[in-house]
């Protein structure tokens, strides 16, 4: 059997595949635990608190119930999917199955956004603690972004073992602070704090709607940020040991962890010092532990654990993005030589690319809360379209092996779907420049695949394989 490249020379199959191939079983359900709760522990030590200067304490708390039960929707559904096509396209993969080349495509793009825009965003964040900590006498600038593109992504191409265990290490330390904060931050706690922000005359504002009934809508975004990019766990399917077990329960564990981290961090810090001292904070679990005072020796701890946070969540980011590119390139979606790996299973370019561009956008905008904002545009796209995919296969292949099947099932992702719609109109209230910016890649992408990349996929990679047997089945049932 043969594959055609874009030129008219054909190659065989497993050569094509063998030079386009990753490192299998090396991740069981604790590193890949960690993995999911690497990507987004960041999330808890800044940026979410922004959401009060939108909702107020209870528009934000309302928003990230809502977003949580979103995300929780979305985990279940997945790991359902991640059981039945355990391959490194994830979300795209899933996507594909269900909704065709166009769907995958337009899935796996929106997902390449995210796991491309919020690495970039998050070296500026890691520059900004570097110069606020002291630290090697460094400024924020290029230097610090292309050490850590540099230093993070060498880890990554010794090996996907060592880089997952690195992350683990880096991630427990996060999760470490974060609950040694709340014990210390809950001593200071103080009810009454967590609605000081002024009541405005929006419809439906109060006390704790200071913002009104839209002010709950527009906390949407910020919300996400408790559990933002969990979902990627699965583009770990193909290097993971046994993932039909063990990414349903990575994919469950790394949310209920998340979810704790979520009330503890949340509580613990509005209350110590009040919604209105830290919803423009840059470090606010630092002002909330001491305010305008001086630095005390857990508020430096924590300080300096807000940097391990933003090193774990940039180095899985960086990982979820090199595999999307890769499984995208191998089934020819994107240019083929993308998704070429290493001796040692690493997909080199696949990193390197990416990382450049990241390295780029860094250096030259300066501006991590608009890439951040571009990140979150393409999140809630994917997490539309791999609700809809789980919709889709639920009723058009009911038959279907399920090793795994969601609590809930159809119900369960349509209650993704709709909060994932909402959660994507949500993105232009708060930054309509980064949700135009997010549409203009987009169309730039379609237009790529459309005029170029559709004619040119590969028969043989894994995601065109399962979509193509399931083809044949429908036909064989027909007849």
């Amino acid at each position: 059997m043969t594959l055609e490249e874009t030129t008219d020379t054909p190659i065989p199959a497993d050569d094509y595949l063998k030079r386009r191939a990753l490192r299998q079983g090396s991740a069981g359900w604790l590193l890949l635990t960690g993995l999911g709760v690497g990507y987004v522990v960041s999330g808890d030590f800044s940026g979410w608190n922004i959401g009060l200067a939108e909702g107020g304490f209870g528009g934000l708390a309302i928003a990230t119930v809502l977003m949580g039960v979103m995300y929780a929707c979305l985990v279940y559904a997945l790991a359902e999917l991640s059981a039945i096509l355990p391959a490194a396209g994830g979300g795209y993969g899933f996507a594909r199955r269900a909704l065709g080349t166009w769907g995958g495509f337009l899935t796996g793009t929106a997902i390449l956004i995210e796991y491309i825009l919020a690495p970039a965003a998050i070296s500026i964040f890691i520059g900004d603690y570097v110069e606020s900590l002291g630290l090697f006498g460094l400024e924020s600038g290029w230097p610090v972004y292309l050490a850590c593109f540099a230093v993070f992504i060498g880890i990554h191409l010794w090996g996907v073992g060592e880089a997952l265990r690195f992350s683990l290490i880096v991630t427990a330390i996060a999760v470490a602070a974060l609950l040694i904060f709340a014990a210390g931050a809950f001593t200071e706690f103080r009810a009454d704090g967590l609605d000081d922000i002024p009541a405005t005359d929006a419809f439906g504002a109060n006390s704790w709607l200071p913002f009104g009934l839209l002010g709950i809508w527009a906390a949407f975004p910020f919300g996400m940020w408790f559990f933002l990019g969990v979902e990627g766990v699965p583009l770990a399917a193909e290097e993971a040991k046994d993932p039909v077990r063990s990414m349903p329960r990575a994919l469950s564990l790394s949310m209920l962890i998340l979810a704790l981290l979520a009330v503890l961090t949340f509580f613990a810090a509005t209350g110590a010092r009040g919604s209105a001292a830290i919803q423009d904070a840059g470090n606010p679990l630092v002002v909330a532990l001491q305010g305008d005072g001086d630095p005390t020796a857990l508020s430096r701890f924590v300080n300096y654990a807000g940097l391990a946070g933003l090193v774990a969540s940039f180095f899985s980011l960086i990982y979820a993005g090199s595999r999307q590119l890769f499984a995208l390139s191998r089934a020819g979606y994107l240019p083929r030589f993308l998704s070429l790996t290493s001796r040692r299973k690493s997909p080199y370019l696949g990193l390197l690319i990416p990382g450049a561009i990241g390295f780029a956008l860094a250096a030259g905008t300066g501006n991590g809360a608009r890439m951040l904002n571009i990140a979150v545009f393409g999140a809630t796209i994917s997490y539309a379209l791999m609700a809809l995919s789980h919709i889709v296969l639920r009723r058009r292949e009911p038959e279907l092996p399920r090793p795994y099947r969601t609590p809930g099932g159809i119900l369960t992702s349509s209650v993704a779907f709709v909060l994932a719609l909402s959660a994507l109109v949500a993105t232009f209230l708060v930054d309509v420049d980064a949700a135009l910016i997010a549409l203009g890649v987009y169309v730039v992408a379609l237009a790529y695949f459309a005029f170029y990349s559709r004619h040119r996929l590969v028969a043989n990679a894994p995601e065109e394989e399962f979509a193509a047997l399931a083809a044949a089945e429908a036909e064989l049932d027909r007849t």
